[in-house]
């Protein structure tokens, strides 16, 4: 039986056997690494990459214990020990605090530099295994912006990038995710109590039809702003032009 996702009939098993045949084809001998957040994404990434490769995957489990709730780090290891992949759990607090005692606070930079910690401490794993460090940022919070530059927006796959957060959590359900962690609240858990849409200002099945429209079929704005309202259109392509300088290389100047 075929499964298309509401917001543009994407072939949901098609999908998922591409982007397992993809991770099995891309694979090294030593397999991939990825952290598992307990969230709808790496949940997703993970099940994904467990079809693939199996025992090759290497899971770290990299909460912030004064941000992350109990309930997330709970879901991260059960899921992995539920399919049979060892994880290990490391406490990034006082990684921050150490780094803290030589920065001004800044609530923002301090959760991003949570996010490049993490991301320090998967590309370390990975070195040491000759592994590939699995990122799991998907469409909606690429084209929006919703990531940590050098953070959880550096990896060297990206496997579930070409699916929208609201095709996701359909493909999640398809995978087997937990229905607990499909319905959970999105949230990079960067401080207590962060919610993701509540800081987009605006749901993400509203704003994955937004960037549907303006980025897959090239409908001007103006239609756009027609059929979805000014305000969170406006707000929607700011933040995907704004975010332009994440999904690119570094600029250099070109000599000859």
């Amino acid at each position: 039986m075929k499964y298309r996702s509401n917001l543009r009939g994407l072939d949901l098993n098609a999908a998922k056997d591409k982007i397992v045949g993809f991770l099995k084809e891309r694979s090294p001998k030593a397999g991939y690494v990825l952290g598992l957040s307990g969230g709808i994404d790496s949940a997703a990434t993970f099940l994904l990459a467990n079809e693939a490769i199996g025992d090759r995957l290497t899971v770290m489990v990299l909460p912030d214990v004064e941000a992350t709730p109990q309930e997330d780090i709970d879901d991260a290891v059960d899921i992995a020990t539920y399919h049979g992949i060892n994880h290990k759990l490391i406490n990034i607090t006082p990684i921050i605090k150490l780094y803290s005692q030589y920065l001004p606070y800044d609530k923002l930079a301090l959760g991003n530099l949570k996010a490049r910690v993490r991301m320090a401490l998967l590309y370390y794993e990975a070195n040491v295994r000759g592994q590939l460090v699995l990122g799991t940022g998907d469409k909606s919070e690429l084209l929006l912006g919703y990531f940590t530059k050098y953070g959880d927006g550096a990896a060297d796959l990206l496997p579930i990038v070409d699916v929208y957060k609201s095709e996701l959590r359909e493909l999640a359900t398809i995978l087997g995710v937990p229905n607990k962690i499909v319905q959970k609240k999105s949230s990079p858990r960067l401080w207590l109590g962060q919610d993701a849409e509540a800081e987009l200002g605006i749901e993400y099945t509203q704003a994955d039809k937004i960037l549907v429209e303006i980025i897959e079929k090239g409908t001007p704005i103006e239609e756009v702003q027609d059929k979805f309202g000014k305000e969170p259109v406006t707000r929607v392509y700011e933040r995907y032009k704004n975010s332009t300088h994440k999904r690119a290389l570094p600029l250099y100047p070109k000599l000859m």
